[in-house]
This record gives structure tokens, sequence and C-alpha cells, in this order.
């Protein structure tokens, strides 16, 4: 990682691109969608609107309800390809504190969600969002979700081509599109920038670009998903042109469309159907109905997609003209004395773009409040180039186009609002999805978890350790998958057991899952009381220290051990199984009833879960 020293700051050090937008006008959100919501509600509180009826119906609006209360509502906003304006963030922030609980979540779909929001105010925050181009339309339901784009796209040494304005076309085409709003189940579109960067293999639809003869295109994978059964996607064909990015799309929509298990709510993802046709059947269909969607396709339909292409390359082709004052010397990394240097070694890298970086807000659980926005914003237009930041799938923000003169400034703000934390993106700064705090099907509260875990390990100085910095921690509340465990490192997903007469929260621990292109899924060790998930991962990296080998890191040894060819003594799961059994034991519950307790709450554990919303 490129970690820079601490400079004098240039007056002048902004150039004169710096005062001008860079955004497209892009407006997803429609005013007149608040006042059709509104009137829905009136007609179900009136008992005149059918309660499956509305929850379709708001659903598709990008509308949850809250965790066993009907009355408040999370909503979800679609933040396609992760890019969001200075602007949006301040009206997200307003709308926060008006509606919500003043403060908004970065999910790993790199949406945006406010929790807490009462049924009857959230048509005034779909207006809000609206008026600053943002919306939540889609955003949950059957349909098309959000377009995930990796951060790093645009910026990537390795990137052949900046993907951010497909992710955007695909995104702008398909929303509001009768072709996708009643599909058997929610459907999913991940964009890399390079093999390494990505969430390719798990989505219904992963995109790698590439380049062969001189053309653009993709590696496409297909029918991979995480959930209760996981399944690692399938590559279409080694290359597919750009030309035939929309017909690839269309086609993979209108198979599962009419394939698709409409009867089993468990069983009527994409991954599914793929499964259990079998690939080949699967990749024969499909081939055969991008023939069909090719030969039938209107001017019309191609052209309003080909036009959104061409307003991105136009704004990719402005951002190439900036050019940088300075660049700076690296730092010695094994002697990190600063808080600034700490945050440096970490969360800012050096872009393709000589002389510019790109800076890692590093969130807890992805939680920002209201005043953390503002301040964001205010950073975003006053130390970049690019005048936009990025959410990420580790549920951070990214802002891109920094001059290395003024990286100090810039930490000096973050680090006034409590934004100043090294470790974005390592083991330090834990992925947890929303858990029992707000999510109807969570069983334990993996949201506080993970920030138990990154308040520890950052009092530990787990950030300034090489061999850590490349593991990943991803906790799931349920079985679920949204804070993606079976892709980290070190996954746990949450549970309930009885131990003796009494419940406990509980998490069953996998190994060596990652993403990328070749991103596998973890494998399952053991269960492991929630009060426990700490003691066990710092004996796993005891252990690991112990056991090194060589230049190992952490996540090195353990798909070592996972595939049973690890070094030293532990050489497989069973190995590190018996050296964890002793660190889980709980003492009984009239000795310690804490240990029984989960996190974030004083009260006797109880597996509390009601009726799920992940399809409409």
């Amino acid at each position: 990682m490129i970690v820079l020293v601490s400079p004098a700051v240039d007056s002048d050090v902004l150039s004169s691109s710096k005062k001008k937008n860079l955004n497209p006008d892009e407006n997803w959100g429609i005013v007149e969608e608040s006042e059709y919501f509104a009137n829905k509600v009136k007609l179900f509180r009136q008992d005149q609107l059918d309660a499956d009826e509305f929850r379709r119906f708001r659903l598709q609006n990008g509308t949850y309800g809250s965790r066993l209360n009907s009355d408040f509502s999370m909503i979800r906003i679609k933040v396609p390809g992760g890019d969001i304006s200075p602007e949006q963030m301040e009206k997200i922030a307003n709308l926060a504190e008006s509606f919500s609980i003043g403060s908004a979540h970065v999910s790993t779909r790199q949406n945006i969600q406010l929790h807490w929001v009462q049924l009857e105010d959230v048509s005034e925050v779909h207006r809000g969002l609206a008026e600053c181009g943002l919306t939540s339309r889609e955003a949950c339901g059957n349909t098309i979700r959000n377009v995930m784009c990796s951060h790093f796209a645009g910026v990537c040494s390795n990137e052949p081509f900046d993907t951010t304005i497909y992710a955007k076309a695909i995104a702008k085409f398909f929303l509001r599109n009768p072709i996708c709003q009643n599909l058997p189940r929610k459907f999913k579109f991940n964009f890399a920038c390079c093999s390494e960067h990505g969430y390719v293999r798990i989505a219904d639809v992963g995109l790698v670009p590439t380049i062969q003869d001189g053309l653009r295109g993709f590696r496409i994978y297909l029918g991979g998903g995480l959930g209760a059964a996981s399944f690692i996607g399938h590559l279409l064909e080694e290359f597919t042109p750009e030309s035939r990015l929309l017909s690839t799309s269309m086609a993979t929509i209108r198979v599962y469309d009419r394939l698709g298990n409409r009867e089993n709510p468990a069983r009527n993802r994409m991954r599914y159907l793929v499964n259990e046709m079998g690939w080949k059947k699967f990749q024969a269909v499909l081939l055969k109905e991008r023939d069909i969607v090719e030969a039938t396709t209107s001017i019309p339909t191609k052209n309003s997609f080909d036009n959104v292409l061409n307003i991105g390359n136009n704004i990719a082709n402005s951002l190439s003209t900036i050019s940088a004052k300075k660049i700076l010397p690296l730092i010695n990394t094994d002697n990190i004395q600063t808080p600034y240097e700490r945050w440096l070694n970490t969360n800012v890298i050096a872009q393709k773009q000589l002389g510019y970086y790109s800076v890692s807000i590093t969130l807890g659980a992805g939680d920002i409040t209201s005043n953390q926005l503002r301040v964001l914003a205010e950073c975003i237009r006053e130390f970049s180039e690019e005048q936009k930041a990025r959410t990420t799938p580790q549920q951070n923000f990214f802002i891109r186009y920094v001059q290395s003169d003024l990286i100090p400034k810039l930490f000096t703000k973050l680090s006034s609002i409590g934004l100043g934390n090294p470790g974005a993106n390592t083991i330090v700064s834990p992925v947890g999805c929303s858990g029992t705090t707000s999510c109807n099907l969570a069983i334990t509260n993996s949201h506080r978890l993970a920030k138990e875990i990154q308040s520890k390990f950052l009092e530990l100085n787990f950030d300034k350790d090489s061999d850590l910095c490349t593991s990943t921690i991803k906790i799931s509340g349920c079985p679920n998958s949204c804070g993606q465990h079976e892709v980290a490192t070190i996954g746990f997903y949450g549970g309930a057991t009885r131990i003796g007469n009494s419940m406990a929260p509980i998490y069953t621990m996998l190994f060596a899952g990652s993403t990328g292109e070749t991103g596998d899924l973890g494998k399952i060790v053991m269960r492991v009381p929630a009060k426990r998930v700490i003691d066990v991962v710092l004996k796993i990296i005891e252990s690991y220290r112990e056991e090194k080998n060589g230049n190992d890191t952490l996540h090195e040894w353990i798909h070592k051990i996972s595939i049973g060819k690890g070094d030293g003594k532990i050489k497989t799961l069973e190995d590190i199984k018996k050296i964890l059994v002793p660190v889980i034991k709980l003492p009984s519950f009239a000795e310690n009833p804490d240990s029984y307790k989960d996190y974030g709450t004083d009260s006797n554990f109880v597996a509390k879960t009601a009726r799920g919303e992940c399809a409409a």
C-alpha cells in the first residue's frame, strides 16, 4: 500500500477543475412517486388496501417494515455504482434528523439506509430523496436491486477500463422498466474494476472488464449468490463484447423471469434455477435467448441505453484532463508513530492517475451521523477533484482524486468529527449487517458485535500489523448473508442455542472465504457463543503468530488450514477446532449471566424473529 509523509500544504494546490461539479445531472428520482406512496398509506390505514398488496407495493418502493413493529420502516436508498454527491449527503443528513434516528447506515451493497421512519413519514423522505436526484424505487422487492460497481473503478491501476458508466447505464435502463417489475425474486448486478476488486462470483450477474483484440468487453459470471444455500457464479463465455452487454443482460432476466421458481420463496433466486437446470443447459438456453433479444430489440430501446453510455464517457473524459501538483515520498511503515501515519498506512492509496490518492473513511459497521455526513460533504467539496464520493461493500465511504498536499488537512477535518479511524478494508473494520437493531429475520446483534471487534482491534493496534491487514471479518445476524460472511477470511452468522437450561446467542464461524474473480465460499468451522467471538478471533491470531511460516499472511495461513495443508502443528480445521474448544466454553448461567446475553442488551436472550421481507 502506498503511504505518504506529512507535507506542508501549498495555498494554490487546488486546480481550477476543482470548482466544477464533474457529476452529470443524474436524476434517479420522481417526486410524484412520493405522493402516490402517501395515498397508498392512507388507503392501507383505512383498511381499503389489503395488507399483502400494500406490503408488495412498499417493498417495490424500497421500504421495509422495521423489526417487530409495522408502524415504522427502514428506507433503503439506491446509490447506483456507489456514486454520491455532497448535496445528496446533506439531504440524507437532513432527512435522517427530521424523520429517522439522526444517523444513516451504509449497506454491503452500496445502499444507504434510514431506520425507524414512521410509516406516515416515508412519503416525505421519498420526496426529499427525489428532490436531490435519489430514489428508493426497487431497492427492495422482486426486481433489480442497486447495481454495484467497485469503488476503485476509474482509479484502479489494474483495470482495462472504467466500468462505472456501464453500471450506471444498466441501472438507468432497468429502473422502472416493465421487464423486471415482477421477477420470481430479487436480482443483482455486480461490476468489478479488475479481477481482484469486485464481488462478481456472488451475484446473479457479475461482470469483469477485459479487452480483446482492441475491443472492450466483459467476462460475465451468472448464477452466483449468498444465503442459506450459496453458489459461485459460472463463466458465460470467454469474452462478451461491449455491444452485447445489454442483450446479454436482457436475455438473462427474461430466462429467469420465465423459468424461475415462483412457488417456493426459499428456492426462487436465479442461483437455484442454474443449479437445478445444470449450468450447460442454462447456458444454452440463455445464449439462444440472447439471439432472440438481438433480433427483436428496437432501435429506440438500444439508443436509450447507448445514450447513457455516451454521457458517462463524456464525464470520464473530463476527469482524465485533471493534473496533479505533487507526489510525496513514502514513509517507513515499520515505524508508524503518529495517528496520522497510522491512518495513512491503511486508509490512503495511490490512484493510477499520477499524484492523486483515494481515501477510505472508516465507519463503525456502516453507521454515520447526520453531522458527520455534513462534514464529509464539506470534505468532498474542499478536497476532491472529482466532487463526489463512493459507498463501498465494506460499509465505508471512499473519496477519490485527492491531491497529496491536501491529505493532512483532510485527516484533521475527518478526525474532528470522529471519522479519522485507521483500518479501513482490513481486519480492524469488520462488516456487520443491521442484525436485531432493525431486521425481522435477525437472531443476533451482528451490528453491535462488529463495533465491539473494531474497538478492541483498534486498541490492540492490529491495523499496524501488515500480516493481518489483508484479512477480513464479516458478520451476519442470521444465515441469510446480508453481512456476506461466506466471503470473509473469518465469517460469522447468528443463531441461538440452549446451554443447560438457558438460551444464548451463538455464531457459526467460517474460514477462508474470498472475493474477486477467483473468490470462493468459506468453510464452516464451529459454533461460537456471541460473548466468546472476540476471544476466539484473538486465539486464532495468537495461533497464527506462533505458527507463522515465511511470509504467509493471516489470510493465507487460514486458507492453508481450510484445505488441510497447514505448515505447522495446525494443519487442518480439526486441529484449530481442538485449540478453540476451551475458549468457547461458557460458565454456568448462575456464575455469569452476562455471558448468555447478546451485545447491546441487558435483558436475557430470546430468539425472536418475524416474517422476513427479502421477497415481496
